[in-house]
């Protein structure tokens, strides 16, 4: 397979993964559960179909820690993600209403203060590796070997913001809507400049961690856990 070839497979499968899920969340619509083997079916079996046909392309790699260096700095990045997202909630609580978010939790997805634990435990380990894997890793590394790194970036990034379109309609106002959704742009354009030179996901998977157990913080506080 020449790389052109490869370029085609790998941007047809992301395009794929993206409309899927959005079938998913938009038309079949099942319990979160559900939802979650769907996602881990469609982000981790599409890309690992396409190595079945292409040698060249080793999961394995996303995952190998060459420099230490890299755990304490992406650690400390994490942390610090972890702060700035409670700062900005906190800034900007008084145009988020919590109810609604929690309302379209429970009607949409069934999930509630009873189960949210568990779902946030699922989100914070489970859903933020497949989404590194399959956006920065499938999207970023292995679409950066046979594609320039500039147009690497925004189709990664890209892809990433437009995958949760569907996701958080109806959650916000229009205003916070946007800048949720550009702000997811530029979250995957600085999750692939942290992988970038490392060749893992390592770096973005940590703050993507962080990210969502500060999210998940507020979740918890919206439910009335903590």
């Amino acid at each position: 397979m020449d790389n052109y070839k490869r370029r085609i497979a790998i941007s047809g499968v992301i395009v794929a993964a993206c409309i899927l899920m959005y079938l998913v969340e938009t038309m079949v619509r099942p319990v979160y559960i559900i939802k979650s083997l769907y996602k881990i079916i469609i982000f981790a079996g599409l890309p690992l179909i396409y190595c079945v046909f292409d040698k060249e392309v080793n999961f394995k790699e996303y995952f190998e820690i060459k420099d230490k260096k890299q755990i304490r700095f992406a650690v400390a990045l994490g942390l610090s993600v972890y702060l700035l997202i409670q700062a900005g909630y906190f800034i900007l609580k008084g145009f988020i209403d919590l109810d609604n978010i929690a309302m379209n939790l429970e009607n949409n997805l069934n999930v509630n203060r009873d189960n949210f634990l568990f779902v946030s435990l699922y989100i914070s380990f489970i859903n933020s590796m497949l989404e590194e894997l399959f956006f920065r890793g499938f999207g970023f590394i292995t679409l950066g070997r046979f594609l320039s790194k500039r147009y690497t970036y925004i189709i990664s990034a890209l892809a990433f913001s437009i995958y949760h379109v569907s996701i958080l309609a109806n959650w916000f106002n229009i205003i916070i809507y946007a800048l949720f959704i550009t702000g997811l742009f530029v979250t995957g354009l600085f999750f692939n400049r942290l992988n970038d030179g490392y060749n893992n996901i390592f770096n973005s998977w940590i703050v993507h961690m962080c990210a969502n157990f500060s999210i998940n913080t507020i979740g918890f506080m919206m439910f009335g856990i903590i």
